[in-house]
């Protein structure tokens, strides 16, 4: 995600497991770097970066006669640049796994898709009561096709994210009165993203109450 991080597992091998000293790296694709090994120190590994994050790895340091590498995916934190477009395809990346001498046994390369930050719904506000619904939003990136959901997941309204981010629309039919719950999603150059889910109260308007 552009300024966030994301995570890659790492899995498939179908070899032999291979004992304590056998390693996994990843290689980051151009335009990203390696922030982090999540699973080190747990369950018999330990991971680590580089210092300019072009890779990271993780050394099976357990004495067990099960070896490891056949179970699970092995997970790298990515993270890339804050002005990466989402849809980007980023070039480069690659995965080896060694023994304890330092052989090579599986290799491959993998693709990483620059993802989209999820949208907000600001407006209104979570836990606020309103009195009617003139209009709803919020941000999202730039250029972005941002719709609006409720609990039903049936589609309030729709509109573009400006060049500042920003993006408004106005609901197709009034919001009942009573609890509602609304969430925002956008889609941008084919890769997609869901904001949180935003709750507030529409105040019913009482007979013979001034408008």
């Amino acid at each position: 995600m552009p300024g966030r991080s994301g995570l890659v597992r790492i899995s498939g091998y179908k070899g032999a497991a291979l004992p304590a000293g056998s390693s996994l790296r990843l290689t980051a694709p151009v335009g990203a770097r390696v922030t982090e090994t999540p699973l080190a120190d747990a369950g018999g590994f330990q991971g680590s970066v580089t210092a300019d994050g072009a890779s990271g790895s993780y050394t099976y340091v357990r004495d067990s006669a099960s070896g490891a590498w056949k179970d699970g995916g092995y997970p790298f934190v990515l993270t890339v640049d804050e002005r990466a477009v989402p849809g980007t395809r980023l070039p480069g990346c690659a995965v080896v796994l060694t023994d304890a001498g330092g052989t090579r046994r599986a290799s491959g390369s993998c693709a990483v898709t620059v993802g989209m930050p999820g949208p907000t719904l600001t407006e209104p506000a979570g836990g606020t009561f309103v009195s009617g619904v003139a209009r709803l939003a919020g941000t999202s990136y730039p250029g972005a096709r941002v719709s609006v959901v409720d609990a039903a997941e049936h589609k309030v309204c729709a509109g573009v994210a400006r060049i500042d981010g920003t993006w408004s629309c106005t609901p197709d039919t009034p919001l009942p009165a009573g609890a509602n719950r609304l969430h925002a999603s956008a889609v941008f150059n084919g890769v997609s993203a869901v904001g949180e889910d935003v709750d507030f109260t529409v105040t019913a308007h009482e007979p013979g109450a001034a408008h």
